[in-house]
C-alpha cells in the first residue's frame, strides 16, 4: 500500500492540541487578531457559523421566541443586585471607568480623569441583569406571560487561557430568556431548550451529545437547576456545548420582575436562561476533524458541493467553464428540509490539486474535479470528504457521467451526514465505562499515562455542600470535573463511588475544556 500523505503536518494522535490550532489554520476558519483572547472569524468559519445561526434560529422561532437585542454595557448596580451571580462573573468581568483619554505628555494616552464614569459600566458577560430590567417594564399582568426573548449577540469574558473557538475572551452567541408565571411552566421551558440543543447538535452539527443536569458545584451562578448537553471530542475529553438554566425567582426578585396574577395579588415571576456560542465549533473541529483538517456536515458547510475545473490557460478553459456552469446549475436542487444543495464554481486561477487540498482541509463535504477529458466523455471526478482515501492509500475519487452525479448529490450529502454522526457516535460510546465501583479505579481509569481516556459514568449520592466540595476537591486533584447526570442513565443500583452511601443517580466523570 502507498503511504498517504495527508494534509496537515501534525497529527491527532501525536499532539491533539497543536493539531487543533493546525486546523484552525489550515482550514481557513479564523486568526488571532492581535488583541488577547480575541480572534478574527475568516469568511469560510464566520459561514459555518452563519449556517449555525440560521438553524438555531429557526428552531428558536419555532418555540414562539422573539428575537430583541440589548445594550453591550451594564450598570455594575446591576450585578451587585445578586451575590451569586456577581460572585461567579467577577473574576472575568471587563470594566469601563472613563469615556475619554488625553495625552499623558510622553506620546501617549491616559485616561482623563475629568471623564470618570459615576458607575462602572460592565461589558457583557451574559444578560440576565439586563433583560431582567426590561422584563420588569414589560410584565405587568399573567397575561404578559410567558415572555420569550432571545438575543444574537457577542460577550466578553476575561479568559486567562484562550484558545480559539473554544475559550475566547469575546465569542459570539445566542442567550435566550423568558419569564413564566409558574415554576411548572419555568421547567417545561428549560427542558424544551435543552432538547433543542441535542436535537441541534445531532441533527444539524452531527455531534453526539448527552443531556443531563449539572450538580450543585457546576450550576449558573444562581440558579436553581442547570441542565446541559456534554459532547466527547476526539481526545476523550468533554465539551459543554449548550446549558439551559432554571433561575427560579432570585433574579426576578433582583430586578423587580412581578405581576399581578388572576386573584389580583403580586407575584414573582420564575426566569429562565439558555444558551448556544461559537465554542460550537470548535467542537465541530474535535468531533469530526482528521488529519487532513476539518470535515464539515453538510448541513452546516457554507458550500456543499465545490466545483473545480481544471483549467489550463489556453482557449480550450472557456469551453470547459461552460460545461461546470451547467453542472453547477443542474447541481443545486432540493436535497432536505427544503433548501437546495449549495454549489461553488471555484474557477480561481491555479492548479486543481492545489485548490483540491484547500477544500478538503477546509473541510467542503464533496469537491467535484472536472478536466478536458472529463468534459469530452460527459463524465466528472467525485471525492467524498468523509471518505477521502482508497485501499491503495490515494483519493478516493468517483467518476460517475454528469447527470448520474447531480442526481445522486442530494442522497451522497445526506449519507455523509449519517456517517459524520455515526462514526463520532460510535467513538463515544465505546468510551464511555459503566463498569467503575470504588475512587482507586477511577484514578486508574484517567491514568496520566492512558491515552484518550474517555468518560466514566459513575453512581453517586448527590452530596451537597461541604460533603460535595470534598468530592470535587479529590477530583480536582486528578484534573477530572462532574460533567451531567444523564436524563436517560440507568436507574442506580448501589454505593455512591465517593461517599458509599447509597446511590441515587448515576453521574459522567471527565476532563473537559
Amino acid at each position: 500500500m502507498s503511504a498517504i500523505r495527508h494534509a496537515l503536518s501534525t497529527r491527532r494522535a501525536d499532539d491533539f492540541a497543536a493539531w487543533y490550532q493546525e486546523v484552525v489554520s489550515a482550514a481557513d476558519l479564523a486568526e488571532e487578531s492581535g488583541v488577547r483572547g480575541c480572534m478574527v472569524i475568516k469568511p469560510w468559519g464566520y459561514g459555518i457559523w452563519e449556517r449555525m445561526q440560521r438553524l438555531l434560529d429557526a428552531r428558536i422561532k419555532d418555540a414562539g421566541v422573539d428575537n430583541a437585542y440589548f445594550p453591550l454595557f451594564i450598570p455594575l448596580a446591576n450585578f451587585t443586585r445578586e451575590a451569586e451571580h456577581v460572585e461567579g462573573f467577577a473574576k472575568e468581568m471587563a470594566v469601563v471607568t472613563h469615556h475619554r483619554l488625553i495625552a499623558d505628555g510622553k506620546g501617549g494616552l491616559v485616561p482623563d480623569p475629568e471623564a470618570k464614569l459615576e458607575e462602572p459600566l460592565i461589558v457583557r458577560p451574559t444578560s440576565e441583569t439586563i433583560i431582567g430590567d426590561a422584563m420588569a417594564r414589560w410584565v405587568q399582568s399573567w397575561r404578559d406571560l410567558p415572555l420569550k426573548i432571545n438575543q444574537w449577540a457577542n460577550v466578553v469574558r476575561w479568559e486567562m487561557r484562550t484558545r480559539m473557538f473554544l475559550r475566547t475572551s469575546e465569542f459570539l452567541w445566542q442567550e435566550g430568556h423568558t419569564a413564566h408565571d409558574t415554576p411548572d411552566d419555568a421547567r417545561v421551558e428549560t427542558m424544551r431548550a435543552l432538547e433543542m440543543y441535542r436535537a441541534f447538535a445531532e441533527d444539524q452539527c452531527a455531534i453526539p451529545v448527552i443531556a443531563g443536569e449539572k450538580p450543585e458545584n457546576e450550576r449558573f451562578p444562581g440558579a436553581v437547576e442547570t441542565w446541559s448537553i456534554e459532547a466527547m471530542m476526539q481526545d476523550g475529553k468533554a465539551l459543554q456545548a449548550g446549558t439551559s438554566h432554571y433561575l427560579g425567582t432570585s433574579f426576578a426578585e433582583a430586578a423587580g420582575i412581578r405581576y399581578q396574577d388572576r386573584e389580583g395579588a403580586q407575584q414573582l415571576a420564575h426566569t429562565v436562561s439558555w444558551g448556544m456560542s461559537t465554542r460550537m465549533i470548535g467542537g465541530l473541529i474535535m468531533t469530526h476533524g482528521d488529519d487532513d483538517g476539518l470535515r464539515v456536515p453538510p448541513q452546516i458547510a457554507p458550500w456543499q458541493v465545490v466545483i473545480l475545473p481544471m483549467l489550463r490557460g489556453d482557449e480550450g478553459d472557456g469551453a470547459l467553464l461552460e460545461y461546470c456552469d451547467l453542472l453547477k446549475n443542474t447541481a443545486a436542487l432540493e436535497w432536505a428540509w427544503h433548501e437546495k444543495v449549495r454549489v461553488l464554481l471555484d474557477s480561481r486561477p491555479g492548479k486543481a490539486a492545489t485548490k483540491r487540498w484547500d477544500w478538503v482541509r477546509r473541510g467542503a463535504p464533496i469537491i467535484i474535479e472536472v478536466g478536458p477529458r472529463d468534459m469530452e466523455n460527459g463524465r466528472v471526478s467525485l471525492l467524498r470528504r468523509d471518505r477521502l482515501w482508497n485501499a491503495a492509500g490515494k483519493p478516493d475519487f468517483a467518476s460517475p457521467m454528469r447527470e448520474d452525479a447531480t442526481g445522486s448529490l442530494p442522497d451522497i450529502l445526506l449519507d455523509i451526514q449519517r456517517t459524520l454522526l455515526d462514526e463520532a457516535t460510535a467513538r463515544r460510546d465505546a468510551e464511555i465505562d459503566r463498569t467503575i465501583v470504588n475512587f482507586d479505579g477511577l484514578a486508574a481509569f484517567f491514568a496520566d499515562g492512558r491515552r484518550n481516556p474517555g468518560w466514566a459514568e459513575v453512581q453517586w449520592s448527590r452530596p451537597t455542600g461541604a460533603a460535595l466540595d470534598a468530592v470535587v476537591e479529590r477530583l480536582k486533584a486528578l484534573k477530572l470535573t462532574f460533567r451531567n447526570v444523564p436524563r436517560d442513565a440507568a436507574p442506580a443500583d448501589g454505593a455512591c463511588l465517593f461517599t458509599g452511601e447509597p446511590a441515587v443517580e448515576r453521574i459522567l466523570v471527565a476532563r473537559a475544556y
